[in-house]
């Protein structure tokens, strides 16, 4: 699978990946958003799930390049849903971009592609993408993407421990056109 974008490639994880991305994954700015860094064992391990997913058509998370140069830009893709959320939504997308790439609109041309993927070969009647409330950077990208969000969906992920400061997480929403 692969989704072409003005500047974007989205295409399957090849072992080129894995130094940027367990260095992406392991820095404490990139990922300030989630629990914790990765280390190498780790992000190896997130490639390797995400390869699984691929494969089993449970997750279209794909690597992220541009395509003027084959610089490795991050991740972004579709996933199931493996926790009940409000209004049970059935699939996710999500990004994670590797610093030197913020603030250039990759993450919504990126997520935008995968969207439309999504829509095309899932039987879905919405995707949604969810983060901690704190991550305001993500929610104006689900925003420019034209999701929206109810204050009614917020949620305590499941996954984040009670007193965590990312425990509690917006929820946006985009219907298939």
């Amino acid at each position: 699978m692969r989704l072409v974008t003005e500047r974007l490639l989205l295409r399957p994880w090849t072992d080129a990946d894995r130094d940027s991305f367990a260095a992406m994954v392991g820095d404490p700015e990139v990922m300030r958003f989630y629990t914790a860094t990765r280390d190498r064992a780790a992000a190896d391990a997130w490639i390797d799930k995400m390869i699984a997913g691929l494969a089993a058509c449970t997750s279209h998370f794909l690597a992220v390049e541009r395509r003027e140069d084959q610089a490795f830009v991050g991740m972004v893709g579709t996933a199931d849903i493996p926790h009940v959320l409000p209004g049970n939504p059935k699939v996710e997308v999500g990004w994670i971009l590797d610093k030197p790439h913020w603030g250039r609109g990759y993450a919504p041309e990126a997520a935008a592609a995968a969207i439309a993927h999504g829509f095309a070969t899932l039987d879905v009647p919405e995707i949604v993408a969810f983060t901690a409330t704190i991550n305001t950077p993500s929610q104006r990208v689900m925003e420019k993407l034209g999701m929206v969000r109810r204050p009614e969906d917020d949620f305590d992920h499941p996954s984040v421990p009670e007193g965590h400061r990312l425990r509690r997480h917006v929820l946006y929403r985009l219907a298939r056109p």
